[in-house]
């Protein structure tokens, strides 16, 4: 961490830099998760007030948009002060005039933690038994992690990933499932390894309407790969079914973590209505 006069006497991009730079240090150790090195250790001032004095000098930028300029002073001047809101907002209108906008990866997100009991145990989690997600040829370590995520979210039991996914323990994908990864019970193995036992439906263009679907009580969702889809050969183990969300958009397509969320929404309103 820099001094605030010392920040204040630089000029021009450096200041801009060296502030954008501050404030991302400042949201990660308010977040939880500082970098080494950088975590906030002025012992004569409090991290709050330091964070209020190095924003009032991003105000002072004469290149910063009056609605900039307005976002950020309210955010001072609130009753409860922000400080983590305030460093996210510093930051970002500081890299919008450097021209230097933060890719997916360098979002300050703090994974969370797993609820506690009063004893200190971890809570076990909600489900609906049966129900799970195989997810066919996953790529993006992003939309894997989100699948989790919503799987975790939404009360699957299980997810079940191709040999042809990405690791679920890549650290994007860890980032992007928030700690579902690690709570949620998984496994890789082929499609023909899938349990014979319970329904096979999969989510794919040209199947019956999400409205019109009549969602198993228990079943395995296959969701297909961002360039390809669901395979022939997982449609045709998928003899459940094929469930489609119709859409009227010119391009008529949607990011498979977006699909498998208002998949997964449908299913479990149906399993509510039969409890």
């Amino acid at each position: 961490m820099i001094e605030p006069q010392k920040l204040h006497q630089l000029s021009g991009g450096q200041k801009r830099r060296k502030l954008a730079l501050t404030f991302g240090a400042l949201e990660r150790d308010i977040a939880g998760i500082p970098e080494k090195g950088m975590e906030y250790n002025f012992k004569n001032m409090s991290r709050a007030a330091y964070t209020k004095k190095i924003a009032e000098i991003v105000l002072q930028d004469p290149k910063l948009s009056k609605t900039a300029y307005d976002e950020l002073s309210s955010l001072l001047q609130a009753e409860q002060f922000d400080e983590r809101r305030v460093c996210n907002c510093a930051r970002n209108h500081l890299l919008e005039i450097i021209g230097t906008f933060p890719a997916e990866w360098d979002l300050v997100i703090a994974p969370h933690k797993n609820p506690l009991a009063e004893d200190g145990t971890v809570i076990e989690r909600n489900f609906y038994p049966g129900t799970a997600v195989y997810a066919e040829d996953i790529r993006s370590p992003f939309n894997l992690g989100s699948i989790f995520r919503t799987a975790e979210g939404m009360g699957l039991e299980k997810v079940y990933i191709s040999p042809g996914c990405v690791d679920p323990e890549q650290p994007r994908a860890v980032r992007s499932g928030m700690g579902c990864i690690e709570t949620m019970g998984w496994e890789r193995i082929a499609l023909e390894a899938l349990p014979e036992d319970i329904p096979v439906f999969a989510l794919e263009t040209g199947g019956i309407p999400i409205d019109e679907f009549k969602f198993p009580e228990k079943g395995i969702c296959i969701i297909g790969s961002e360039e390809l889809g669901v395979s022939p050969q997982a449609l045709k183990r998928a003899s459940y079914g094929t469930v489609t969300i119709p859409m009227i958009g010119l391009k008529a397509s949607l990011n498979v973590g977006v699909a498998f969320g208002i998949l997964t929404q449908k299913w479990c309103e149906y399993l509510n209505k039969r409890e």
